[in-house]
């Protein structure tokens, strides 16, 4: 769990840094592909080309496209119609999305995971129940495809190397994850991009890069290999770490307004879920080493 608790201190920032110096400025295609391409050149050297099974090839293209081509699109357009605030709030649907996913490729039900994750998720939405935009409703429907294709392949990739056990160190097939996400973002710069927003200036530059080359080529790898070792109900409840994370990162650096209280509040719930999972919840049937 370590690794999924280091990733969302490195994530925290993300949310704010595409909200505050991005979102309505740069090209939202334009951002994605750029991610995808810095993230690809940090694990190309090391991608083996032979040696790996094609299901498992095929199988982590499929979860490159879903956790981030489908993913970060639709994260990206979402910004246009809700605050930073209103982002993480509807982010707090993904355990559900996980738990269930997990649950349908098992053909089984888990209501110990379910019922941690959904304590997580009235936590934090304690956090962040306010008032909302006129334009709510379309963010939030982006922002559920997000979060379900962003479960969708955490799930996926955690039972793809399952499946395919390998000598082969996870870091040297981790390249097709972001091959995967370029068969999206390439089409849909493509066809929807606007070549007249594009960076303009060094800061959103350096920031690109940096949710390209930390934020998503170090961080999507550890958290994937963060979520093969643990159960569904735990990853259904750090994916929801993120909201009082966030909050806090763009409250300290951006002095947004947040009740401290609700933030306090909603983090001991969530801290409350996970003892839940952890306590009850057979984790060792979900674990892989």
């Amino acid at each position: 769990m370590g690794l999924l608790v280091f990733v969302t201190v490195l994530w925290a920032f993300s949310f704010s840094l595409i909200g505050e110096f991005l979102a309505g400025q740069v090209d939202s295609d334009f951002a994605v592909l750029t991610r995808v391409l810095l993230a690809a050149l940090v694990f190309l050297p090391f991608t083996r080309w032979r040696g790996v099974a094609t299901g498992q090839k095929l199988g982590i293209v499929v979860t490159g496209m879903l956790q981030f081509g489908i993913t970060y699109l639709c994260l990206y357009r979402s910004f246009s119609y809700l605050t930073v605030p209103e982002v993480l709030l509807f982010t707090i649907f993904t355990p559900l999305y996980v738990t269930l996913i997990d649950d349908a490729m098992y053909r089984r039900f888990s209501p110990v995971a379910l019922l941690a994750a959904a304590v997580a998720t009235v936590g934090a939405g304690i956090i962040r129940y306010d008032g909302l935009s006129q334009d709510f409703i379309t963010g939030f429907l982006l922002l559920q495809v997000a979060n379900f294709t962003f479960a969708a392949g955490q799930v996926g990739y955690k039972h793809v190397m399952r499946h395919y056990p390998s000598e082969v160190p996870a870091f040297r097939t981790f390249g097709y994850f972001f091959f995967g996400a370029l068969i999206i973002a390439l089409p849909s710069f493509l066809i929807f991009g606007d070549g007249s927003r594009l960076p303009e200036t060094g800061l959103q530059w350096g920031i690109l890069a940096w949710l390209g080359l930390a934020a998503s080529g170090v961080g999507l790898f550890l958290w994937n290999r963060g979520a093969c070792h643990v159960d569904a109900g735990t990853l259904a409840i750090m994916n929801n770490a993120l909201v009082p994370a966030g909050l806090l990162v763009n409250l300290l650096i951006w002095n947004r307004d947040a009740d401290l209280l609700r933030l306090l509040l909603g983090g001991a719930v969530i801290a409350a879920s996970l003892w839940l999972n952890a306590r009850f919840h057979p984790r060792a049937r979900l674990a892989i080493t």
